[in-house]
């Protein structure tokens, strides 16, 4: 599978999660600012910074989406290999569905 399609497969899971997803330039916050999840008005963010390779921003949205109950989603296999690379058998949060 292309990395096109599993990033963009990883945000078809985050979106059915109720997170959403967006890239933003960082480089002119003019500090440094790293890409990842945060809570907003209590809703799920993943916040990646769009000058980062494919690869990075894969691995971003993988990262933060291990941790939220997705089993009873239907992900295709090579997706769920890649975001199970991440999981470190941390407890799983609930996504609002």
């Amino acid at each position: 599978m292309k990395p096109e399609q599993i990033y963009q497969d990883l945000k078809d899971l985050a979106e059915k999660l109720d997170v959403t997803v967006s890239e933003q330039s960082f480089r002119a916050s003019g500090f440094p600012v790293r890409s990842g999840a945060c809570l907003i008005k209590g809703k799920m963010h993943c916040i990646i910074d769009r000058n980062i390779g494919l690869q990075g921003k894969i691995k971003v949205l993988a990262k933060n989406l291990v941790n939220l109950a997705h089993e009873n989603i239907y992900v295709k296999p090579e997706v769920r290999d890649v975001i199970l690379k991440y999981d470190k058998g941390e407890k799983k949060l609930e996504a609002k569905a």
